[in-house]
C-alpha cells in the first residue's frame, strides 16, 4: 500500500471555510445549512459546502451580466483573452497535484486517474486558448438588387448556466469553460453538490490568473434548489449541462419555457460488439477496462456487450477475471486502480439494479457485492443471460456493472445495439476492414470506436443522438455553442 500525503494547500483549502464565488467576492450563502463532503472512500465528512439559495443564484447572475456587459471583459482584444486563458492553464498546472487530490477525495477516483483528469483540463483550457483569437464571421456575395457589402459576425452568446456533473467535476468544468471564455461569455458554474471542491478551487485560480471580476461565479447547493433557480433565471441566456437524461429532460424543458439556448450531453447505454474475427487479446482487456475504468461512471462506458456465440465463452471469461484481479481501495493510494462508487445513493442506486437482473433471470458471473466494509466500493460486475427487455439492458447504470449477449449475425448486432433509447457511443471489434466501417455506420450513436472502446480529443466533437443528447462539445462544434451569428447588409 502507498499511501500518499495530503499537500499543505489541501490541507489548508479543507480546514478553510468555503463560500461562493460572486464577482470579486467570496461570500457566504443566504442559507446556514451547509451541504456535508463525504470522501466516499470511507464515508467520513471532510468539508462542507454552501447551499446557495435563489437569492445568491440571483446575485450571481447579475455579476456575470455586469461583467459581460461593462468593464474590462468585453473590451479584452481577443489576442489577450487568448494569454488569459492561457495564463489560466499554466496556473491550474503548477497546481496540478492540488487538484488531483481534491478530486480524489471528493468523487473517490484514484489518485493516477485524477491526475489524468487535471492534464486533461489544462488540454481543454489551452485548446480553446488557441481558438481565441481565431473567430470570425464571412463575406457574402449576395443577389439583391444594388450594391451591398454583407457579412457575419461571430458574437458571444451572453451569460451562460454551466451545470456540470460529478463523475469527472473537473474535465466537465474545462470542457464548457473553455470554449465559454474563449468566445467572451461570462458564466455561472454550478457543479455538482457530491464534488464542489476542485470547482472552488478552480475558481481561486482562475482569479489568481487574472480573469476579470464576474466573468466566472460559482454557486454550489443542490440540483433541486439552486440549479432550478439558475436555469429557471431570466438572465441566463444560455444553458450547458452534462449529466442524466431525466435532468436534461428538466433542463430542456426550462430552455424552452425561457427561450434559452440549450446544449444537452446526457446518458449513455453503450453497445460494444465483439465479431468473431476480432482480436481477442486486446478487445477483452480493453473491454473490460472501459466499463470498469472511473468504477463505470463514464456516460460512454462500453456498458452494453454483444458479442459473437462462438468465441461468448472465452471473451465473458475473460472479462470476469479482469475485474477480479482489478484492485480496489482509497483513491489515495496510488497502488488502486478502481475506487468507490461516488456516492451512498449511487452504491444504492447500482446495487437495486443488479439485484433487478438477477431476479429478471439474468446470471451474476462475477461482483455484484460490496468490497470492503467501508466505503462505497462495488466489484467489478458481469452479467450474462440478459436480454433486451430487461432494465439492466435498457438503463444506464453509472457503475461497474457489463450486461452481456450473444449473436451469430451482423445483422442482428446491429439490432441489439439499435434497440436502446440512448445514442452515444458504440464500439466494434472486428479485423475486416468492410465490416468495421459498415457496422461503424450501422450504428445509431454519436462516437464510435474500432477496435477501441471509446475515443475523446478536445479537437474532436462529442455528443450523442436520440435521448443521449442536443449538441456537441468539443472542437469547433464545441465552441460554436457559445457563438450566435448576426448577419450585416451595407448598402455601399
Amino acid at each position: 500500500m502507498s499511501t500518499i500525503e495530503l499537500s499543505p494547500a489541501v490541507k489548508s483549502f479543507l480546514a478553510s471555510e468555503k463560500r461562493l464565488l460572486i464577482g470579486k467576492d467570496w461570500t457566504g450563502a443566504s442559507s446556514d445549512a451547509p451541504i456535508g463532503v463525504i470522501n466516499p472512500s470511507n464515508g467520513e465528512r471532510i468539508a462542507d459546502i454552501p447551499d446557495a439559495a435563489a437569492g445568491d443564484v440571483d446575485r450571481a447572475v447579475k455579476a456575470a451580466r455586469n461583467a459581460f456587459e461593462s468593464g474590462a471583459w468585453p473590451e479584452m482584444k481577443p489576442g489577450a483573452r487568448s494569454r488569459l486563458i492561457y495564463q489560466i492553464a499554466d496556473a491550474m498546472e503548477a497546481r496540478a497535484e492540488d487538484l488531483a487530490q481534491l478530486e480524489t477525495l471528493d468523487n473517490g477516483k484514484p489518485i493516477n486517474l485524477a491526475r489524468g483528469d487535471v492534464f486533461a483540463a489544462v488540454g481543454a483550457m489551452r485548446y480553446y486558448a488557441g481558438w481565441a483569437d481565431k473567430i470570425h464571421g464571412t463575406t457574402h456575395n449576395v443577389n439583391m438588387p444594388g450594391d451591398l457589402h454583407v457579412y457575419t459576425l461571430k458574437e458571444p452568446v451572453g451569460v451562460v448556466a454551466l451545470v456540470v456533473p460529478w463523475n469527472y467535476p473537473l474535465v466537465m468544468a474545462a470542457m464548457k469553460l473553455g470554449p465559454c471564455l474563449a468566445a467572451g461569455c461570462t458564466a455561472v458554474l454550478k457543479p455538482a453538490e457530491d464534488t464542489s471542491l476542485s470547482a472552488l478551487l478552480l475558481g481561486e485560480i482562475m482569479l489568481e490568473a487574472g480573469l476579470p471580476e464576474g466573468v466566472i461565479n460559482i454557486v454550489t447547493g443542490y440540483g433541486h434548489n439552486v440549479g432550478d433557480a439558475l436555469i429557471h433565471h431570466p438572465g441566463i441566456d444560455k444553458i450547458a449541462f452534462t449529466g442524466s437524461t431525466a435532468t436534461g429532460k428538466i433542463i430542456a424543458h426550462a430552455a424552452a419555457d425561457g427561450l434559452k439556448k440549450v446544449s444537452l450531453e446526457l446518458g449513455g447505454k453503450s453497445p460494444n460488439i465483439i465479431m468473431p474475427d476480432a482480436n481477442l487479446e486486446a478487445a477483452i482487456p480493453a473491454s473490460a477496462m472501459g466499463i470498469f475504468f472511473n468504477s463505470g461512471q463514464t456516460c460512454t462506458a462500453p456498458s452494453r456487450l454483444y458479442v459473437h456465440k462462438d468465441i461468448a465463452e472465452e471473451v465473458i471469461a475473460g472479462i470476469v477475471e479482469v475485474g477480479k484481479n482489478m484492485k480496489l481501495g482509497d483513491g489515495l493510494d496510488e497502488e488502486s486502480q478502481m475506487g468507490p462508487l461516488v456516492s451512498a445513493k449511487q452504491f444504492e442506486r447500482v446495487s437495486a439494479y443488479i439485484a433487478a437482473g438477477e431476479e429478471g433471470g439474468a446470471q451474476i458471473r462475477s461482483g455484484g457485492k460490496q468490497h470492503g466494509d467501508s466505503g462505497y466500493f462495488m466489484e467489478p460486475t458481469v452479467i450474462a443471460d440478459t436480454n433486451n427487455q430487461m432494465k439492466v439492458v435498457q438503463e444506464e447504470i453509472f457503475g461497474p456493472v457489463l450486461v452481456t449477449q450473444t449473436f451469430e449475425t451482423e445483422e442482428e448486432a446491429l439490432a441489439l445495439s439499435n434497440d436502446s433509447e440512448f445514442g452515444l457511443a458504440g464500439a466494434i471489434w472486428t479485423q475486416d476492414l468492410s465490416t468495421a466501417h459498415r457496422m461503424a455506420r450501422g450504428i445509431k450513436a454519436g462516437i464510435i470506436g474500432i477496435n477501441t472502446p471509446m475515443g475523446a480529443d478536445w479537437d474532436v466533437p462529442l455528443g450523442g443522438y436520440k435521448q443521449s443528447g442536443i449538441g456537441r462539445e468539443n472542437g469547433r462544434d464545441g465552441l460554436e455553442l457559445y457563438l450566435q451569428t448576426k448577419s450585416v447588409f451595407a448598402n455601399l
